[in-house]
């Protein structure tokens, strides 16, 4: 049962620790100060393989969106300027989730070894527990990750907009996350194959699915059908064709976008 909504008015996802751009982006449960642009890449390519292969390990299907869907079609890769990560589910998934998977740790393990390319152990399960695959002796870190439902994402309708994220996968070392939104077809009386989440992003179902298997940051990862649609309708032709944005610019040798000397 899903717990009772205390107000529409009252964001069930926890405030973060400030109201910068960049503090927008931390849990403040965890957040323990700002990470580092050295390390806050490498901090969300955990974020997001983590994410990717334990929601593929419980049989759950999400795929990419927004920024993170457009880092992909770049390079397949986090654009560096990135703050946070964003992902889409069925509100049919979000609420199994909620049922099956709300407040759940789980524990990530990745080989330590400089080799950022490998995935290494992963544990699965509800407060840290489950099934372990040992797939080399290889030196391993690990990193935990809870999956927090908004309980308001039950909830069809928008409201006051206070809580249009549905569900966060939050690193509880410093408390970065992947947004998680629903989808669902929230008037097929009137508008009927129009799927939407609550911020307003709308989609048409020929235009999500089939959904087409890929790769992003080294592990299997989900993308839209008519994902260039999608993108232009969002961030408009210039963020397909601009080389440069946000002090970085594309590199087309390392097929990278690279740090601006003049903002190192």
């Amino acid at each position: 049962m899903w717990p009772e909504i205390p107000s529409a008015l009252i964001p069930l996802l926890n405030l973060p620790p400030g109201e910068s751009l960049e503090l927008g982006h931390y849990d403040i449960r965890y957040f323990h100060g700002e990470v580092e642009y050295e390390e806050h890449r490498e901090t969300l390519r955990h974020l997001i393989r983590s994410y990717l292969t334990v929601f593929q390990h419980l049989g759950v299907e999400t795929w990419l969106a927004h920024g993170t869907l457009l880092g992909w079609w770049w390079n397949g890769r986090i654009m560096p300027w990135d703050f946070d990560l964003d992902a889409q589910v069925s509100i049919s998934t979000l609420k199994y989730l909620g049922e099956n998977y709300n407040r759940t740790l789980h524990t990530y393990e990745y080989f330590d070894d400089g080799d950022q390319e490998a995935v290494g152990n992963n544990t699965y399960g509800k407060d840290g527990g489950g099934e372990q695959q040992k797939r080399s002796s290889r030196p391993t870190k690990s990193r935990t990750y809870l999956l927090d439902i908004n309980p308001a994402s039950a909830t069809l309708e928008r409201q006051q907009g206070l809580n249009v994220i549905d569900a966060r996968w939050v690193d509880t070392s410093n408390g970065m996350f992947v947004d998680i939104t629903g989808l669902a077809e929230r008037t097929p009386d009137y508008s009927p194959g129009v799927w939407s989440c609550k911020n307003y992003h709308r989609y048409r179902t020929r235009d999500l699915f089939p959904m087409r298997r890929s790769e992003f940051e080294g592990v299997p990862a989900t993308v839209p059908y008519s994902f260039e649609a999608i993108l232009r309708e969002e961030y408009g032709e210039k963020s397909m064709v601009a080389t440069h944005w946000q002090g970085h610019h594309w590199a087309p040798n390392l097929k990278e976008w690279v740090k601006d000397l003049e903002t190192q």
